[in-house]
This record gives structure tokens, C-alpha cells and sequence, in this order.
């Protein structure tokens, strides 16, 4: 579990990034971070490995508060995943994906067996291990980036943008694995976005940020489409507009489901028990 207790964060210039931010993040769950740039979401998610250091207020990391932890070592016991990947482009694929674990003293060899291994989890062809960076597609790269992330099997991904630089295709390709290794791995994952969609899709819980990090919304995305804080938060997630102010429509062939604009969006395969409805 991460706890932000009364967090700020200003810089030498005087710019409040953060200010005053509490939230629980849980734990084996994935939090999103969404909101329109400089709000702070970025920050905020690099305080919890020290890339960046508050200016008042504790960050806790299962009951440790992380201010009294050696950085470096913190850094390399969190997993970050970065936009564009972030790859040393003079080092081969499996090479990337050791880096960390050769750093913390990890053999070689054994590097070697555990990145190819990463490669297999995060669907990339052990083919590509000993290419370079500049010699894949973007969506293998962030791929390879988000390997390198789970290298030393950390018990936190932290994931900055990391899919904002790809086409849809791929990009929707990329949600639905990072969904099934959550599902197969069980980490703590910690999302920044900008888009609500991403945030809703892949959020169990989602923090809608207002500038400052100030929080606007903080639950479910079903617990926020059903009952948006205020009008900022309900124009935020497009919650009456759009594809998401859905209807009924009957045709000639049946009853489909359209957008705001009249688009179809869906057809209805049948009711689903409240009980029985998923909470995300």
C-alpha cells in the first residue's frame, strides 16, 4: 500500500506542482492518474521512487516512510515504465531488460534467462533479443520497456504515459496485455494519463486531478460515470455527452445502443444482475 499524507511539492520558481495531496493507493490494484497537463499527476507518480522529493508531507510504502530510504535503492526496487520507452539505444533488447537486475548484482548469464523469459510474459518473440532498439516497432519497444520495468519482479510498476506515443491500434493492442499481466502477475500498478477512456479502461481506481493536484474525483470508474463530484469532474468524463450518454434505440432489426450524436455504439446481449456486475 502507498500513502501520500499532506504532500506538496514546490519548486525553486516558486510553482506549487502538488499541493497539500493525500490519497491511499491499494495495494495489488491498478490506480490511474488522469488529467489534462500540469496538474501533477506526473509528479506525483515520481515521488514515490524519489525521482522527485516533496517539499513537505510523507509518502509511505507499506507502513515505511520512504524520505528516510536511500533513493537509488528505492528506485531500483520500483518498476518504471516511461513514454518512448526510455531504452539505451546502444544496447540490445535483452540487454535493456537486464539492466537493472545487472545493476543489483545479478550474474549475467542468469540476467540473460530472466529477460528472455520477460520477453515471453510480455508477449515480444525471443527473435528480437539481440536487435536494438531502433529496430523495432514503437509498440515492441514499449514492450520491451515494460519488461525492463518488471526485471527485478518488483512488488510496485509505476507507468508514465506509456502508451501515449503509439497509433490506437497498437496502443489498444498494449491495454489489453498490461490488463492480462496484471491479472497473471498481481502488482501494484501506479498509471499516469491524459485520457479518460485509457483511465476507465484500465483503472480499478481512478484519481481525476485538478491543477496542483487537487483532487477532483477519486473511485471506481462505474462510481464516478454514476455520480460525478461537481460539473468539472462530469464535463471531465464527457459523462452526458457523446458515447457516454448512451440510449436504446429500436430499428427494424432490433434494439441497438447510440451515442449522444446518434452513432450506434452497441447492440444489448442481455441483463446482467446488479450482484453480478463488475465494480471497473
Amino acid at each position: 500500500m502507498i500513502e501520500f499524507r499532506s504532500v506538496t511539492k514546490q519548486y525553486p520558481d516558486g510553482t506549487r506542482a502538488v499541493e497539500d495531496f493525500s490519497l491511499m493507493i491499494p495495494s495489488r490494484k491498478t490506480t490511474v492518474f488522469v488529467g489534462s497537463s500540469g496538474c501533477g499527476k506526473t509528479t506525483i507518480l515520481r515521488m514515490i521512487n524519489r525521482m522527485v522529493d516533496p517539499t513537505s508531507g510523507s509518502i509511505q510504502i507499506d507502513g515505511d516512510d520512504i524520505g528516510g530510504l536511500e533513493p537509488v535503492g528505492l528506485r531500483r526496487s520500483i518498476g518504471y515504465v516511461m513514454q518512448n520507452s526510455g531504452l539505451l539505444p546502444h544496447r540490445k533488447v535483452v540487454d535493456n531488460i537486464a539492466t537493472v537486475p545487472l545493476l543489483k548484482g545479478v550474474k549475467k548469464a542468469e540476467a540473460r534467462i530472466r529477460a528472455l523469459e520477460l520477453m515471453d510474459t510480455v508477449g515480444l518473440d525471443r527473435a528480437f533479443a539481440d536487435r536494438y532498439p531502433s529496430q523495432l516497432s514503437g509498440g515492441q519497444q514499449q514492450r520491451v520497456g515494460v519488461a525492463r520495468g518488471l526485471a527485478v519482479d518488483p512488488n510496485i510498476l509505476l507507468m508514465d504515459e506509456p502508451f501515449g506515443a503509439v497509433d490506437p491500434l497498437v496502443r489498444s493492442d498494449l491495454q489489453e496485455e498490461l490488463i492480462r499481466l496484471q491479472r497473471d502477475l498481481d502488482k501494484t500498478v501506479v498509471f499516469v494519463t491524459h485520457d479518460i477512456d485509457e483511465a476507465f479502461y484500465l483503472g480499478d481506481q481512478v484519481v481525476i486531478l485538478k491543477k496542483g493536484g487537487h483532487i477532483a474525483q477519486v473511485g471506481s470508474p462505474s462510481e464516478i460515470l454514476a455520480n460525478p463530484a461537481d460539473d468539472f469532474v462530469a464535463d471531465f468524463v464527457g459523462a452526458n455527452r457523446g458515447k457516454r450518454a448512451l440510449h436504446i434505440e429500436e430499428t427494424a432489426s432490433g434494439s441497438i445502443v447510440v451515442d449522444a450524436d446518434g452513432r450506434p455504439a452497441g447492440t444489448l446481449t442481455g441483463r446482467v444482475p446488479v450482484a453480478d456486475r463488475p465494480l471497473s
